[in-house]
């Protein structure tokens, strides 16, 4: 879970820079959501299996 949160932190900074006009931070941006995308499906699976047991 701690790993999704700092995930986000990072994607909300290299938004805001994307936002300003910096290319590259959107590519960096880009690059978290797929790490967030991974986590999220991790931690459903994760929940899904405790819910079962």
């Amino acid at each position: 879970m701690e790993l999704l949160l700092n995930e986000i932190e990072i994607l909300k900074v290299e938004y805001e820079k994307f936002q300003r006009g910096n290319k590259s931070a959107g590519t960096r941006a880009r690059k978290c959501l797929q790490n967030i995308k991974k986590l999220s499906q991790d931690l459903r699976v994760q929940i899904q299996s405790e819910k079962k047991s």
